[in-house]
């Protein structure tokens, strides 16, 4: 079993070939594909996780939609004065399908 640790949108994500995976807005290229930063590498018994044979690792991820996340409302309010503020947000995400880890 192959599977991989990647840094993407400021977490870790363990992932294998075929996980969907919700991160922060990420621009793909002209092919619809990015590549995630590893992290660490299993492969069966074999544990990588020295940044000069990780360098040699590429997780490629196929972008299949950008998207936004729920709506976050931000409300203060201070008692006695007429303070009143609102304010939302909105992430931007991207979900993308892991095709190869190599």
């Amino acid at each position: 079993m192959v599977y991989a640790v990647v840094r993407a949108g400021g977490r870790q994500e363990k992932v294998e070939v075929g996980t969907i995976l919700t991160i922060d807005r990420a621009k793909a290229d002209d092919k619809g594909k990015i590549k995630l930063a590893p992290v660490l590498l299993v492969d069966g018994d074999t544990i990588t996780s020295a940044a000069t044979e990780l360098a040699n690792v590429t997780v490629t991820a196929e972008v299949l939609e950008d998207l936004r996340g729920p709506k976050v409302v931000i409300q203060k309010f201070k008692n006695k004065t007429g303070y009143k503020k609102r304010q939302g947000f909105r992430a931007e995400l991207t979900r993308v399908k892991i095709t190869e880890i190599a």
